[in-house]
């Protein structure tokens, strides 16, 4: 549990300013930013660790993230900025890929109608974003040559969903060249930021309160009293009902909650120190087999880990099936790619799944086309009693772990010009 001199009650029961629900990136950011403000925090979280859907593990004494892994968005990530003024150890996401045609290196023709099939994806986005009409973002795309069907199965990946069940004003950001990773690991940087603040692991929140002037949290564990609360659970969570409110939420925010629908974004993690990529961090597109990855990076921080990545369409395939029958399809992808002797020394390692996680039920929330408004809806506080944060309601960089900081901190400023605090605790950093 991360350490803290912050006051915390001894049992998850009695009265502080503000009750966050939820560890994660939002939570850690939120409690943050309320304790430099001199507000009482108490964090309340059901895993048994810090970082929601940001955690790192070691395998083969390598440092390897099991979720989140990108910081996107680089000029506006906020926790770029801090990892800077902290010094942690940043490095830039190369802009360069592999690009492979039936196994071998593409051709500069190749490689040409690749980058031109995807620029013209991106403008014709860019133009449609403009008009105030929304709608699926497949449907604005013009015919993209030999490689279009590449082009829609990049962004349905990194969309969580197939690109013609998202909104068009939703797309992510594909410059990679603005993204970074962190030596050692997202969710151990996530962790380190979580030190200062008071949390109490292993304690979910069952029933929110608001009747009343403040809130009361009840948990299996006693009654947390508070004059305000941030909830950071995923948008899946809250649809399933994993915390209750009382009275019933507002119908906007009720609607909102229900509007998203669960992304998917998997990974196996590979183990092959002779795969033929050079370079490190490296995306890898590999094409002009029978089965083609969603997407694959390669060598993470120089080593021999590699994450073959699945989307939504891919990873449902194994649904109900055993653990190891994602590996065993990466495996048998890459051989029908480079040939049997090339995979003689891969090893599947992990496979994830978020999407049958109970914390989480999902890697991201998604907006479907039509419902673009919905993750401002839910920025509106409660009785100026509850708020909302994670990053589902983020506009810029929804579906990562920057987007949940900036929201945590959003919503932790709003609640602390509402509740004059004490005296800043200058400590947090």
């Amino acid at each position: 549990m991360p350490s803290s001199s912050a006051p915390f009650p001894k049992e998850p029961s009695g009265e502080v300013d503000v009750a966050v629900l939820g560890a994660g990136s939002a939570g850690i950011a939120a409690a943050r930013r309320l304790l430099a403000a001199g507000l009482s925090v108490a964090v309340l979280e059901a895993r048994r660790r810090v970082g929601g859907r940001a955690v790192t593990v070691t395998l083969k004494g390598h440092p390897v993230d099991l979720g989140a892994h990108w910081l996107h968005n680089g000029p506006i990530n906020p926790l770029v900025r801090l990892a800077r003024a902290r010094g942690e150890p940043l490095r830039q996401a190369p802009g360069e890929r592999h690009l492979l045609v039936g196994g071998r290196p593409a051709t500069r023709n190749q490689s040409a109608s690749l980058s031109r099939a995807f620029a013209q994806a991106d403008a014709a986005i860019g133009r449609a974003m403009r008009r105030a009409e929304d709608q699926a973002a497949a449907r604005v795309l013009p015919p993209l040559g030999p490689f279009g069907r590449r082009v829609l199965a990049v962004e349905g990946l990194v969309s969580g969903r197939p690109f013609d069940e998202v909104s068009l004003h939703d797309v992510p950001d594909m410059d990679y060249g603005d993204n970074f990773f962190i030596g050692g690991g997202l969710g151990a940087y996530v962790a380190r930021l979580a030190r200062p603040v008071p949390v109490r692991l292993g304690i979910a929140a069952r029933t929110l309160d608001w009747s009343g002037k403040g809130v009361r949290v009840e948990t299996d564990a006693g009654t947390l009293r508070a004059r305000a609360a941030v909830v950071t659970l995923p948008m899946a969570v809250l649809q399933r009902e994993g915390l209750r409110f009382t009275p019933g939420l507002p119908a906007p925010i009720r609607e909102a909650i229900h509007g998203f629908v669960p992304g998917v974004y998997e990974h196996v993690i590979l183990h092959w120190p002779d795969a033929p990529f050079r370079g490190p961090d490296r995306l890898a597109i590999l094409l002009g087999r029978r089965e083609e990855p969603p997407g694959l990076l390669t060598r993470i921080d120089g080593t021999p880990f590699h994450f073959f990545e699945l989307d939504l369409p891919t990873a449902s395939r194994f649904d109900g099936r055993d653990p190891d029958a994602p590996g065993r399809y990466a495996r048998a992808v890459l051989a029908d790619q480079f040939g049997h002797r090339a995979i003689r020394t891969l090893q599947v390692c992990r496979s994830t799944a978020w999407r049958h996680d109970p914390f989480s039920g999902a890697s991201w929330a998604v907006v479907p086309p039509g419902l673009v408004a919905i993750r401002d809806w839910l920025k509106a506080p409660v009785a100026d009693r509850v708020w909302f944060a994670g990053e589902a309601l983020s506009r810029a960089q929804w579906g990562t772990v920057g987007g949940a900081w900036a929201e945590g901190e959003r919503a932790a400023s709003e609640i602390a010009a509402r509740l004059r605090p004490k005296r800043p605790d200058p400590a947090i950093s």
